[in-house]
């Protein structure tokens, strides 16, 4: 009977998966879909770029800014916050060789102010800097993210007609390795579930989020929410950026292909390191929401397997309805990244190690490594 009971658990978790999240798993915002008209007149915009240490992506991304189609005022402010490898030096010949130089603003970034996280430091001085040019909105995008000529003036459009205070994109990830295809549409699958794009995107619920990869944001409402120093300690700072600016109006999430991440994230050591640096914050640096997260990742993940190969009667086929349930809901996502589908059968196996780099993130902020990210350790071990 106790075999039973766990397994109708699971079978209704995976029921709930299918129906009661906004039916998040079927992927349907994305940007390629009921695209808005141009505005009649086009708002100035200046992009805002955080670096540190970038050089051998920084010319694409900067290259693929100073390209864009965008028929109105634009230009882009780059802070190079500290970077050793001449990260400053490579985005003003990326400007030189495309003749833009004049819209491109390198800034040197200060020390690290305390109390900060060391991007949204970098982005609050970029924001600043951009300030002197009074642009309507700002594209506050990572250095490593490689932007379609036509991605400004899609997102701007979208802003203007829905009258929108932030407009971000889900980046397509780099989905090149084994580790890669094993594991990143999973990350993807596994944001939009806990902030399913539709209700971020529904102005009636209070449920916010964003992608940090790039995001359009209306100055005036920024500046209205308290800026870039509202979130100053955020270590998830997109989610904390979409959860300010929804409170100032609408809001927009989305997936694409015009931004696509341009940096490989190798192997399972480096993915886990990407994974660990925010798991733990996301869970409030608590250790009693992490059990019971570990507890509910065992459910929902491992229990359907582990009841079709070694349960009996009911018990084993309620794990098997599961395990088809689990699998047919990550089927979109799989889709979109151009992955067999025979990749859903291995979720209980990438739930698992997303359940493994969840423990490693709160280990890491225990021993005062959390957080740690382009040389920085940010969480603080005292917030465990």
């Amino acid at each position: 009977m106790v075999a039973v009971g766990v397994a109708a658990i699971s079978l209704l978790i995976w029921i709930y998966m299918i129906v009661g999240r906004g039916m998040f798993w079927l992927a349907r915002e994305r940007d390629d879909r009921n695209q808005p008209a141009d505005p009649a007149l086009w708002p100035s915009v200046c992009a805002v770029v955080p670096a540190r240490d970038e050089a051998d992506v920084i010319g694409r991304s900067i290259g693929g800014l100073l390209a864009q189609d965008y028929p109105g005022p634009f230009r882009v402010v780059l802070v190079d916050d500290n970077s050793s490898d001449g990260t400053a030096d490579v985005a003003r010949q990326t400007a030189r060789a495309l003749g833009a130089e004049d819209r491109l603003e390198v800034l040197t970034g200060g020390p690290l102010a305390h109390g900060w996280t060391g991007k949204l430091w970098a982005m609050s001085q970029g924001a600043a800097r951009a300030k002197a040019h009074t642009p309507d909105f700002l594209l506050l995008t990572d250095a490593d993210i490689a932007h379609t000529p036509d991605n400004l003036r899609r997102l701007v459009a979208r802003a203007e007609a829905g009258g929108l205070t932030l407009v971000s994109l889900m980046a397509e990830l780099r989905c090149d390795t084994f580790a890669e295809k094993m594991l990143i549409p999973a990350f993807v699958f596994f944001f939009d579930m806990l902030y399913p794009f539709g209700l971020v995107n529904d102005p009636r619920r209070k449920i916010a989020a964003a992608a940090g990869g790039c995001m359009l944001v209306r100055r005036g409402a920024l500046e209205a929410a308290g800026g870039v120093e509202a979130i100053r300690a955020a270590i998830i700072d997109d989610c904390a950026m979409g959860a300010i600016m929804k409170r100032q109006g609408p809001i927009w999430l989305g997936l694409t292909r015009r931004a696509q991440s341009i940096r490989s994230y190798g192997g399972f050591p480096e993915i886990s390191r990407m994974v660990a640096r925010s798991a733990y914050a996301q869970l409030n640096y608590s250790p009693l929401i992490l059990a019971g997260t570990i507890l509910g990742m065992v459910l929902t993940y491992l229990a359907p397997p582990l009841f079709t190969v070694f349960g009996h009667g009911g018990a084993r086929w309620m794990g098997l309805a599961a395990w088809l349930l689990m699998s047919l809901s990550f089927q979109p996502m799989l889709a979109f990244y151009r992955r067999s589908p025979l990749w859903g059968f291995a979720m209980p196996l990438i739930g698992a190690l997303y359940s493994g780099f969840t423990v490693r993130s709160a280990v890491d902020v225990w021993t005062g490594k959390g957080g740690f990210w382009k040389g920085r350790a940010q969480a603080q071990a005292g917030k465990a």
